[in-house]
């Protein structure tokens, strides 16, 4: 991604603006926030905007060394994602009328500099008085007018008074606020967000730009932490170096409505890649959630397919108790210890599970339709691949700059019922990961003729990717009436014919 550098104007006015901002209340009571724009925008100043990478940021700002381990340090995701609360709350008041704005985008660390089109209401009109006008007599006559209108408001009432009915006046019911789509049209529902990393002292931020934080709100139990370097089926393997065991509860408090629970797991414990002991129904657990069951007889290993897999489950449609708080219990069973890595606590659409949307790419991203898409998760195999040329077929083809390629598969965590299944290919028709051979004779073309199966039923059967995207280069292909396996989850599973199988994104909707 190019960026350019302002013009001298431009930039003039962007210096203005960050000194603003630095002056500010906001920022004052906020000296490391303040210290990290000043950094960000100083380098963007300079040119330097490609040097802005969560590594540099680290070392030359957080003074973390050499060493610095992005990741199981997420000390710049932490600071960068509560860098742009602050922006937002800042430009939500004390600088609501500024003409320009910083914005750090989602997934990025360098800050823009974005002008914004005031409403004309926005800031009342006043008409300076011309130079042969007396200001004097000019605050006489306002005086004047003012006086009539209320001279005329006064008698108005008192007309009504003497015409009101005796009989009590109708109340007007004023007609509901509309109530929220199933998908509002940018980002997750709005509402309260409540990430927890059971078992840890610090807070992280993922690769999403979710900020989780410290464990919290628990009774019981006793954190442990583990060295594990590799969980399977996520970007985030330090997220699952802490977990809470053995039997506790979380007490959560909430604010009324509809709230979609995600429970996070991982066997660490038993299993060939850990002690070598054990497997399968060596820990069995019960989870509750304000006393109805969730989970019985909960198998983790068993869940997730293995030890150290990552293994999300999601129950849609839940309420605080009356106290205002979800209460959450974990027990082992047979003699054995429960175990969590993390709670999430997202605004709910009813009964249904929010849609899920995930780029084969490491970062999140708005499309154009401005649904929020989260970076490469729940996957297994396969590797990521970027290209520069843009693809035809469609107006967002940024949306299409990255895919999982090889013999990969995803476990997408979806509550009982039926789905869509959204699957968004590029065909690259100059060849797919092949640079020039000697002589710079053309590459020979990368075949992706390959089978998809969902929870083990194909559907969809020798694929031929170049040939289904004929005179363009985008395909978007739909599954309707799908259902998660018994482990709540969708397997999707991409199996090579000939060449590699390959995929840019998956949407999965409730029908």
């Amino acid at each position: 991604m190019v960026i350019e550098q302002p013009k001298p104007v431009e930039l003039e006015a962007w210096r203005e603006e960050l000194r603003v901002l630095l002056a500010s209340r906001a920022f004052r009571q906020a000296p490391t926030l303040a210290h990290l724009l000043e950094y960000l925008c100083e380098k963007r100043f300079a040119g330097e905007s490609n040097q802005i990478k969560e590594y540099s940021i680290g070392v030359e700002l957080f003074r973390r060394g050499d060493a610095f381990d992005q990741e199981t340090d997420s000390i710049v995701r932490v600071e960068v994602n509560r860098l742009r609360k602050r922006l937002a709350e800042y430009y939500a008041g004390e600088g609501a009328a500024h003409p320009l704005r910083i914005v750090i985008p989602v997934g990025q660390y360098v800050p823009n500099f974005q002008p914004v089109v005031l409403a004309a209401d926005a800031v009342p009109a006043v008409e300076p008085a011309t130079e042969t006008e007396n200001p004097r007599w000019f605050l006489r006559r306002e005086a004047w007018v003012v006086g009539l209108v209320v001279a005329a408001v006064v008698l108005g009432l008192g007309w009504l008074a003497i015409r009101a009915p005796k009989e009590p006046l109708e109340t007007v019911a004023t007609a509901p606020p509309a109530q929220l789509t199933a998908e509002p049209l940018i980002g997750p529902p709005p509402g309260d967000e409540v990430r927890i990393l059971a078992g840890s002292s610090r807070s992280y931020a993922d690769h999403a730009d979710k900020l989780w934080k410290a464990d919290a709100w628990f009774a019981g139990g006793t954190a442990v932490k583990n060295e594990a370097r590799h969980i399977a089926r996520t970007e985030d393997p330090s997220f699952y170096r802490n977990s809470r065991e053995g039997e506790f509860r979380y007490d959560i408090p909430l604010k009324p409505g509809v709230y979609e629970l995600h429970l996070f797991f991982a066997e660490m414990v038993y299993g060939e890649e850990n002690t070598g002991v054990g497997g399968e129904g060596s820990r069995l657990m019960t989870v509750r959630a304000n006393g109805q069951t969730l989970l019985s007889h909960f198998d983790v290993m068993a869940d997730a397919g293995g030890d150290r897999i990552a293994d999300d489950r999601v129950f849609p449609g839940l309420s605080p108790a009356k106290d205002g708080r979800l209460h959450l219990e974990f027990a082992g069973e047979n003699g054995t210890n429960a175990t969590l890595s993390a709670i999430e606590v997202l605004p709910g659409v009813g009964a249904r599970m929010r849609p899920v949307r995930i780029l084969a790419r490491q970062t999140p991203y708005y499309s154009n339709d401005s649904h929020w898409w989260g970076p490469d998760n729940y996957f297994d195999g396969g590797q990521l691949a970027a290209y520069t040329d843009p693809v035809s077929g469609t107006d967002d083809p940024e949306l299409y700059e990255t895919e999982r390629w090889g013999n990969f598969s995803y476990a997408i965590p979806a509550s009982p019922g039926k789905y869509t299944v959204v699957l968004h290919f590029a065909a690259r028709h100059r060849g797919w990961n092949q640079p020039p051979t000697a002589g710079d004779e053309p590459a020979a073309r990368v075949d992706h003729i390959f089978n998809v199966f969902c929870n083990g039923k194909a559907i969809l059967e020798n694929f031929d990717l170049a040939r289904e995207a004929r005179g363009t280069d985008v395909v978007v292909w739909r599954a309707a009436g799908l259902e998660p396996n018994t482990q709540g989850k969708l397997l999707l599973s991409f199996v090579p014919v000939k060449g590699y199988a390959s995929v840019t994104g998956i949407e999965v909707v409730p029908e």
